[in-house]
């Protein structure tokens, strides 16, 4: 538990010498809903404090905040990576690089403001707060079985093989957490539904350009699923 914690956050966890295992990956959807409990709760508070625009980029800086901006740099890199029209050996040399090109700042500040806008039109931001992180986590599990793009990266390293049947009953938590939440927001359940399908659409994506799956492709995924997430949640919310 606590490496997953110190993996997935920047919340405080005692020093734990344990790697990543599949004993590991068994906590991603728990954090996930730590976070959510988190967000959520901090959003019910800016609520009551500021006007929804405002409550909503101080909910959009706790959530890099609390992950340390990791996925955020996944996304970015993926960005320069996967768009530019070249070949994968350049792909994944340009994703090695620590700077940001167009792509990625373009892909970065769309996905940031996204996430603001869809949190203020939502009258009220906690359900989709609370659900989204729980998926995007889950998530990670899924695209931790497909292949990898290169041996000696990151996502080498981090690919946690589990079962179909491992993986669907982790999938427990994240439906059992949006079903509650969807009396309050019925939104949620398509929410859930695509975000899945545009995570599986990434994986593609990704595989086609790169052979594979790498350590930024896995933030890459938390970023897109959590942002559809709350973007089809705020549907209808005219």
């Amino acid at each position: 538990m606590w490496s997953a914690l110190s993996f997935l956050t920047t919340l405080p966890a005692p020093h734990h010498a344990t790697g990543l295992d599949r004993r590991t990956a068994r906590w991603f959807p728990l954090v996930g809903l730590l976070i959510g409990v988190l967000l959520a709760g901090l959003a019910l508070l800016l609520t009551r404090l500021f006007p929804p625009a405002v409550a909503a980029v101080l909910v959009v800086a706790a959530w890099a905040a609390i992950t340390g901006g990791l996925h955020l740099d996944g996304l970015a890199d993926c960005g320069d990576g996967l768009l530019p029209p070249v070949n994968r050996e350049c792909r994944l040399e340009i994703m090695r690089d620590p700077r940001v090109g167009a792509f990625g700042v373009t892909v970065l500040m769309l996905t940031l403001l996204l996430k603001v806008t869809a949190l203020a039109t939502l009258p009220a931001m906690w359900p989709a707060l609370l659900t989204a992180p729980i998926w995007a986590r889950w998530l990670i599990l899924v695209a931790m079985q497909r292949p990898s793009a290169r041996p000696e990266g990151m996502g080498a390293a981090q690919q946690l093989r589990l079962s179909l049947a491992q993986i669907a009953l982790l999938a427990l938590l994240p439906v059992a957490v949006t079903a509650l939440a969807s009396v309050w927001h019925w939104q949620l359940l398509p929410a859930a539904a695509t975000a899945i399908v545009a995570t599986l659409g990434l994986l593609r994506f990704a595989e086609q350009r790169l052979g594979g799956v790498t350590g930024d492709v896995f933030g890459a995924v938390v970023e897109v699923a959590e942002t559809v997430f709350v973007c089809v949640a705020c549907i209808g919310n005219v």
